[in-house]
């Protein structure tokens, strides 16, 4: 296991040993909902384990490793512009020994020293008498308990099941905190009503000299003065390493939009883009887990050194092309041109494989449009209500046709389709699924014309267009509206031809170089030379009255040309460098 993958093991196992205290401390709160002598039962199983040898060693050893780890962190860190949740997280994480010191300096290095039990009647008549420091636990159980629920959160929510536990798990997260604080008061209000009863403060309290009390308050500064010396250190040194990284030479990062950014060497190229206020996805905070960082490099990403192990894990994860790389973990010692592959805007979705397409690339896909004829003239004499009831029952019908003859919907535009082909097939395999969906979609209006045929005055028609052609493939749009789609001459061709039915009084107008490809012989269809639009030569086209026509030629070219559905190669159909 190499150094960085040994430092997140050992930051994330400590963080759930001080979340598992965290957790059995507020359990046993909550059982003052029973009563107070259930809490001290409880409390007598809870220190068992903490307040053994083996429990000690666990507890402040996996205290101390993680506050070091995050201090180690900070130090490590060329800017401290970071996300507001990663902000909120750290403010959080360095506030609680300054709270926790007080707690501890009251209770186990007391008990320890003096021999002086702190039992749960002591503990809680301490704070509930002096309702200050009651509201201080309250927070310093609040903030270790929020912070490591973000962690947790944070280390789960790229597992592909974690959607489905999210909301039981945060519910939980919740009541648990809650149920705590409950039983806090009831057990106050417990020690309220024994005194009240004549049972003394002392019986209930024990004893507290002036010497304990000085003994806490020198232990309770000293903890304290360290935590911050050390605090000031980490914060302190960042700028005496920058400075000393620059004196070995700046290294330039060269962005889409232009900008180039000099780092020293040795930092990563997340913080170099926040540094920089480039904004730069990173939904796990720079831990090398989610992914959604990743980069692709430009020339002379060759003499990097090559990912450790545990970001070449997270790579093949997600079918990552050689010259992408991780942005949160890769140094950079050499110039390079950087793009980020996803949005600032990325989601935990992202952080698994996905297709090069959606990245965008260049693709030689086919293209099919569809529309219906007369359709306007249709709606003019309908009810809204049966206008849209006619248009879900074709747009259903159409959908499943498309997805049968393997086909990916693109987009509905008004009473049109477009659909693409070829989006992991091979371009053959793809010409002919696009003649084919022709076929599917000619006998799925069939078939609504049939379930309709009592609403409908005559019949709705249909005209198809097929092309084929080189095309770039990705996802566009903002937000809600982002989706999948192509663009190119070859899909104003398609469309181009869509129309041209129209002309031609047919139902299918395939392009020659999609029947090509295909391997299919359309010469028994009506050819015609048409000029399009950004070409500079006539195209070449056929005209078929019925897409059905072409089922026995479809049937001999899948026999005789033997096409499969043969997937691209995963490094093309994956991966983001090609």
């Amino acid at each position: 296991m190499d150094r960085a993958a040994l430092v997140r093991q050992l930051r994330l196992g400590s963080g759930l040993v001080l979340l598992t205290f965290v957790a059995t401390h507020m359990l046993n709160h909550a059982l003052g909902l029973v009563s107070l002598d259930a809490a001290a039962a409880g409390r007598s199983v809870f220190l068992g384990f903490w307040r053994s040898w083996p429990g000690t060693v666990l507890l402040y050893g996996s205290f101390l490793t993680h506050l070091a780890l995050v201090l180690w962190a900070i130090y490590q860190r060329r800017s401290l512009r970071l996300p507001r949740w990663e902000q909120v997280r750290l403010a959080l994480g360095l506030a609680m020994p300054f709270l926790l010191v007080p707690h501890i300096a009251g209770t186990r290095i007391i008990a320890d020293l003096t021999g002086v039990e702190d039992t749960y009647p002591r503990v809680v008549l301490q704070l509930w008498l002096h309702p200050a420091n009651g509201v201080v636990q309250f927070i310093l159980l609040a903030i270790a308990w929020t912070h490591g629920c973000m962690g947790v959160h944070f280390w789960l929510k790229f597992r592909p099941w974690y959607p489905r536990v999210a909301t039981l798990l945060g519910s939980l997260a919740l009541l648990l905190p809650v149920l705590a604080l409950i039983g806090y008061l009831d057990m106050g209000w417990s020690l309220d009503r024994l005194m009240a009863g004549g049972v003394s403060f002392e019986e209930l309290h024990g004893p507290e000299t002036e010497a304990m009390m000085n003994l806490q308050g020198a232990w309770q500064g000293a903890l304290i003065g360290a935590f911050a010396a050390a605090t000031v250190l980490a914060f302190g040194m960042r700028p005496v390493r920058t400075w000393w990284l620059h004196r070995r030479g700046a290294v330039f990062l060269t962005y889409p939009d232009g900008r180039r950014v000099a780092i020293p060497p040795g930092t990563t190229v997340l913080e170099a883009s926040r540094a920089a206020g480039i904004p730069h996805a990173s939904l796990c905070g720079g831990r090398g887990r989610c992914s959604t960082c990743r980069i692709r490099l430009g020339p002379g990403y060759e003499r990097l050194a090559p990912p450790s192990a545990a970001e070449a894990k997270v790579l093949q994860r997600v079918g990552a092309a050689p010259n992408v790389r991780l942005a949160c973990q890769l140094r950079p010692t050499v110039d390079l041109e950087v793009t980020p592959l996803l949005p600032p805007t990325a989601s935990p979705a992202d952080g698994f494989v996905r297709p090069a397409y959606s990245q965008g690339q260049e693709q030689d896909i086919a293209i099919m449009f569809a529309d219906l004829r007369g359709f306007t003239q249709f709606s003019e004499h309908r009810l809204p209500y049966d206008v849209v009831f006619v248009l879900n029952r074709y747009f259903a019908m159409t959908g499943e046709a498309i997805a049968r003859s393997g086909g990916h919907l693109d987009k509905f535009i008004g009473d049109g389709i477009m659909a693409l082909y070829g989006l992991t097939t091979r371009p053959q395999r793809a010409c002919l699924d696009a003649l084919r969906g022709a076929v599917e979609l000619a006998g799925a209006l069939d078939a609504l014309n049939r379930a309709l045929a009592g609403e409908l005055r005559e019949p709705l028609r249909l005209g198809i267009g097929d092309h084929v052609g080189r095309v770039i493939v990705g996802e566009l749009g903002h937000g809600t509206a982002r989706q999948l789609t192509a663009i190119g001459d070859a899909v104003n061709t398609a469309s181009r031809l869509e129309t041209l039915t129209k002309d031609y009084t047919c139902q299918l107008v395939v392009s020659e170089d999609l029947a090509r490809r295909a391997r299919v012989d359309l010469s028994a269809f009506p050819a015609h030379e048409v000029a399009v639009r950004g070409r500079t030569t006539a195209m070449r086209i056929y005209s078929i009255a019925r897409a059905e026509d072409l089922k026995p030629l479809l049937a001999a070219a899948e026999s005789t040309n033997g096409a499969r559905r043969e997937r691209v190669p995963a490094a093309a159909a994956a991966g983001e460098g090609e």
